[in-house]
């Protein structure tokens, strides 16, 4: 009996000391991939207001860091992908990259990570693989022999490193990268005591299954609770067992207590028609409830490391309008592209909730069924539209066929016309194998049927 209770107030005393070392404040990725974004010197003074406590960029912009010099926001900078086999391959390399891109603006603008690539792993290079620990390794080298013990060293990863994560202690990561990657990996995260950075998104997860999850669940305010019965852990919401799942397959590797970090979270506010739950309401509600959990005056951890802080930031500042893909990866923004809030949200996670203005309802929480077209975009650029009308009607399969003269689909004779044919058709062809409705921003999906006569435009069923 007394053996338990010392052993669990040195538990408590180690959580509340490790707890006090890490700051618990709201961190905000800074993506800059958008012809229309605020300047940064605007963006610092926007996100000082905000009272972010650190900052994450996808590079080490010299002019962001020095407009970052003198504040109090921690700052998270970022390795390419491309200089990672360089670094990796030369001390000398790394010297300079941190010479370039860390004690140029040292001390004074407050870094305290240097993360090494984005989602490496999640792209087919496997030279860039067998490259990011060494190359990690270097930079750590570089600023251990400056005598900087502040700044830690990551890499942010995505959920695909996973094998398998539900239920949660069934934890563990993808076979082809568990010995030659992720072993080597954890052995430096714990022992130079850094984090595991790790991007995680249950919309993303809930959106893949909604059949399965439960959208409360997923938005922190489910009423039900799931037990997983390999740990006899009781989980009320997706998140805490999502990064669960990483603990367990941590565990599995031999190391229990290295520290995760979430490089990246949040909710997108609009989607396409076949993209479930994109919508302000869930947005707003996933990143309020984000905030005052993680900054919760006693941390809260998560089921299997209850009272840990966990470092977060939210993806994203902005709105970035030139991101390809579906149009729910141009909205993940606590801010449009103009500089003004898509919602109120207070990042100190202080304001209840409820004093917060009603939300628009959510009105695409259930999947459509039906019909859908994709078809030229308002305000699409003609020249661009030819480039993209070529780019589908060279992909074979018959897709612009009935666009020759003489064919069903000919007149009118119009660029938009035939483009919009020809996006319908690409699109409805190959959507299986991960084309989207998008063509650089020059279409969208529409639920009107375009047809006209006796051209009948290609569709896609839900």
């Amino acid at each position: 009996m007394a053996t338990a209770l010392l052993t669990t107030i040195l538990l408590s005393s180690f959580l509340l000391v490790s707890s006090a070392e890490i700051s618990s404040k709201i961190g905000i990725n800074y993506g800059r991939i958008g012809n229309n974004l605020p300047s940064p010197y605007r963006t610092i003074g926007t996100v000082k207001s905000m009272n972010a406590g650190r900052i994450k960029l996808y590079d080490s912009d010299p002019e962001i860091l020095k407009l970052l010099s003198g504040t109090n926001i921690h700052v998270s900078v970022m390795v390419q992908n491309n200089d990672i086999i360089r670094i990796a391959s030369s001390q000398a390399v790394a010297e300079q990259w941190v010479q370039d891109n860390v004690l140029a603006y040292y001390p004074d603008t407050m870094i305290r990570f240097v993360l090494v690539g984005n989602e490496v792993l999640s792209h087919q290079d496997r030279r860039i693989w067998l490259s990011l620990v060494p190359a990690m390794r270097r930079i750590k080298n570089s600023l251990n022999t400056h005598d900087i013990k502040n700044i830690k060293v990551g890499t942010p990863l995505a959920m695909d490193v996973m094998q398998s994560t539900f239920p949660p202690s069934s934890g563990r990561f993808r076979p082809d990268i568990t010995d030659t990657v992720m072993a080597p990996l954890l052995r430096f995260l714990n022992g130079t005591k850094s984090f595991f950075f790790i991007d995680v998104y249950p919309y993303l997860a809930w959106s893949a299954n909604p059949k399965n999850i439960s959208l409360d669940f997923a938005l922190f305010r489910s009423r039900v609770s799931q037990t997983d019965h390999g740990s006899h852990l009781v989980y009320t919401n997706l998140l805490d067992q999502m990064l669960d799942s990483v603990i367990f397959a941590m565990r599995k590797l031999g190391y229990p207590d290295i520290r995760l970090a979430i490089a990246e979270t949040g909710w997108p506010t609009t989607g396409d028609i076949d993209q479930i739950g994109a919508n302000i309401n869930n947005a707003a509600t996933y990143n309020r409830k984000l905030v005052q959990k993680m900054t919760a005056k006693l941390p809260l951890g998560t089921p299997a490391r209850p009272g840990s802080v966990i470092p977060t930031f939210i993806f994203s500042l902005y709105d970035e309008n030139q991101k390809t893909g579906p149009t729910t990866e141009r909205h993940w923004g606590l801010l449009r592209s103009n500089g003004t809030s898509i919602y109120e949200i207070d990042l100190t996670g202080k304001r209840p909730l409820s004093s917060y203005k009603p939300l628009p309802a959510a009105r695409n929480n259930v999947p459509y069924k039906g019909k859908i077209w994709c078809e030229v975009a308002p305000g699409a650029d003609a020249m661009n539209l030819s480039l993209a009308l070529s780019y589908a009607c060279g992909q074979g399969n018959q897709t612009c066929a009935a666009l020759n003269p003489g064919k069903q689909c000919y007149e009118p004779v119009s660029v938009f016309w035939h483009a919009s044919y020809a996006f319908s058709s690409y699109w409805a062809r190959f959507r299986k194998q991960g084309a989207t409705c998008n063509f650089n921003g020059l279409a969208r999906q529409t639920r009107a049927n375009p047809s006209r006569g006796h051209c009948s435009f290609p569709s896609v069923t839900l």
